[in-house]
């Protein structure tokens, strides 16, 4: 019996079928054909039904189903432990990000490139989603990492988080719009008078959205949202021209000047827009992950700093991280 067998074996068994299983392996049909015979014969039972469209187990086949899986896993369990000592990384990591992630106060794109020159097997898969989906693919499993926007003062159970910026939201407006008429102090507004107001936001699912619309429920009214957009420079060139309320992270003061907006703290109560690298509790499942993890927890800011944490085993949340400064094109995405 021959590892390559079971790992024919349980390709078929997952794929339902040689032709698909074959294609999975980037091996020729008829050799997986052959060496799922050769094991059938040493072992004198037949373990896949091939009577069907699809193929199928036997009783006999279920049984040695599980315990192919399981030598495959400890053979895997094996490599891992031989490339640890060796100080070689392999594997995949999935890792989700908010838009505007790659911003310039942390260049994430140089961290993951870093980490794939030092770990050239590691591959990296990116998707980008809402804050809203990526917590559910991280609790799934389908994610090992992400960056995403908190709605709340503490991650969902299971999920730990380290926060890597930390900014007011504000009231974008246009010069002339009628919230600078109305009020002597020109630099704040408070929230309810936002109540009758359109609003410009980033979609729902988003932290940013989270924040907004849970503050509005407290304050007794639910907000109205003209506009909705994914980027954040285009909800205040939105504002800009007069098209609502655009409710972002606090711009540099040359940045809306040149955008022809201006910003107004929000406040009864004040928001915040936070980012933070999220994880499983219990951690990534492979070393790879792992490694990216601790890298990432190194080199992402902490809000009032200039890195993170030193990389290790402990795990963070949402309330134990430092608040401070802020970074306008990804708080609260």
């Amino acid at each position: 019996m021959e590892l390559r067998q079971l790992q024919y074996f349980v390709a078929v068994v997952e794929e339902a079928g040689f032709t698909r299983a074959a294609a999975r392996l980037h091996v020729a049909q008829p050799g997986v054909s052959a060496q799922i015979r050769q094991l059938e014969r040493e072992l004198g039972q037949p373990l896949l039904d091939r009577s069907g469209r699809s193929v199928t187990t036997t009783e006999v086949g279920r049984t040695v189903l599980t315990h192919a899986r399981a030598a495959l896993a400890a053979v895997e369990e094996i490599r891992q432990t031989v490339d640890d000592f060796s100080g070689l990384l392999r594997g995949r990591v999935r890792v989700g990000l908010v838009s505007g992630a790659g911003t310039r106060r942390f260049d994430l794109a140089s961290l993951l490139a870093d980490f794939h020159d030092a770990h050239p097997q590691v591959e990296i898969s990116l998707a980008e989603a809402t804050s809203e989906r990526m917590l559910a693919a991280l609790q799934a499993g389908a994610l090992d990492i992400a960056l995403i926007g908190l709605a709340d003062e503490q991650p969902p159970a299971g999920i730990s988080c380290q926060v890597v910026v930390d900014a007011p939201l504000v009231a974008g407006v246009a010069p002339d719009d009628p919230l600078l008429a109305e009020r002597a102090d020109r630099s704040s507004v408070p929230l309810a008078a936002l109540r009758e107001r359109p609003l410009i936001s980033l979609p729902r699912g988003t932290g940013l959205r989270g924040v907004l619309e849970r503050a509005c429920t407290q304050a007794g009214f639910r907000p109205r949202i003209a506009f909705e957009a994914s980027v954040l420079q285009v909800l205040a060139r939105l504002a800009a021209r007069g098209l609502g309320v655009a409710v972002i992270p606090a711009l540099p003061t040359d940045e809306a000047s040149a955008a022809g907006l201006r910003m107004l703290e929000i406040t009864g109560p004040g928001l915040r827009g936070r980012v933070a690298l999220a994880w499983r509790t219990e951690g990534p499942a492979g070393p790879a992950a792992r490694a990216l993890l601790g890298r990432l927890r190194t080199g992402l800011p902490v809000p009032g700093g200039r890195g993170g944490p030193p990389a290790g085993p402990r795990t963070g949340n949402a309330r134990t991280a430092a608040a401070g400064g802020p970074d306008h094109q990804a708080a609260g995405a």
